[in-house]
């Protein structure tokens, strides 16, 4: 989502152990008081990762381990429906709609929503906690000179001049199902003159040396104020919302019924422009996601007093 610490070599080998059918070397098995927390290669999961960490260790007896550089949000799926991972550090319900429920947005945020929970649960005995409060969704950018130069305000604004543009993309995104390329071009009618795949991570460089027209990037991202890029509104409503939530298994929430009161003390108290500014901290002036998070905690008192 690089500056954003995405380790290839992590990735890849974690995908291979999946395909394979292995387990995570020395996290295949849960000990009784270890919670294992999924997380993807992007610097806003380490840090939700390392929130919900110091939180849970703060707060009780237990101890966590981090599963970090995971490559996809099915690859973090995986993870805890084979019992190699306790709970994601974050979900967004717009993906788990339509990439592992492989369904379209009802345009209901709040519909969407229960139906990723209810799903979930039934089906994967996995339970959605409240959200930390911010939606981390798709969203097209361009430079300020850009989007005076085609007069963009909108995506639909692109279309005019789309067969001219060449456009940065998510690789995950250029094939998804639900909400992804194929489902752009017919909800929006109109095709890129050249559409090239790349690591999330470098679409914001990309766009702003001038490489790239336009780029799909996450409205979270806090390069899209250090670069001072504009973002074009959704005026079509094609990408759903995609809320993040710590989303653990039933089963560990049994065993630790604790971690639900510990986990949901973030429940909205992070916003979109809070996740930017933790994002930046990060991507710009390099702190570690874990110091990004513990600064966090402390500057809002959530180290202070005990879970009693």
């Amino acid at each position: 989502m690089n500056k954003r610490r995405i380790t290839i070599v992590s990735v890849l080998a974690m995908a291979m152990i999946f395909l394979s059918g292995c387990g995570f070397p020395g996290l295949s098995s849960s000990s009784d008081d270890t919670i294992r927390i999924a997380a993807l290669n992007t610097t806003e999961q380490q840090i939700l990762a390392s929130m919900d960490q110091q939180m849970i260790e703060h707060y009780t007896d237990l101890h966590v381990t981090i599963i970090s550089n995971l490559g996809s949000s099915n690859v973090s799926f995986e993870a805890m429906k084979r019992g190699d991972a306790d709970m994601s550090a974050a979900r967004y319900d717009g993906t788990d709609l339509t990439t592992i429920l492989g369904k379209t947005s009802s345009g209901n945020p709040k519909t969407d929503s229960e139906t990723v929970k209810k799903a979930f649960q039934k089906k994967y005995g996995f339970t959605y906690l409240p959200s930390y409060g911010f939606a981390d969704t798709y969203a097209w950018m361009v430079t300020q000179a850009t989007a005076k130069k085609y007069n963009l305000n909108t995506v639909s604004d692109m279309k005019t001049h789309a067969s001219e543009l060449s456009v940065g993309l998510d690789q995950t995104w250029m094939k998804r199902s639900g909400d992804g390329y194929p489902a752009f071009q017919k909800k929006y009618n109109f095709s890129f003159g050249t559409a090239s795949p790349m690591q999330i991570g470098l679409v914001y460089d990309a766009v702003s040396a001038g490489k790239m027209d336009a780029v799909l990037g996450y409205s979270t991202d806090g390069r899209i104020s250090s670069y001072n890029l504009k973002l074009l509104k959704d005026d079509q409503n094609f990408f759903p919302p995609y809320y993040a939530y710590p989303v653990a298994t039933t089963k560990i929430l049994k065993e630790h019924p604790e971690l639900i009161k510990v986990l949901s003390k973030l429940s909205g108290k992070i916003s979109v422009s809070t996740m930017q500014k933790l994002n930046y901290q990060a991507d710009d002036e390099l702190k570690e996601p874990s110091v990004v998070a513990k600064e966090f905690l402390q500057k809002h008192n959530y180290f202070e007093g005990s879970n009693d």
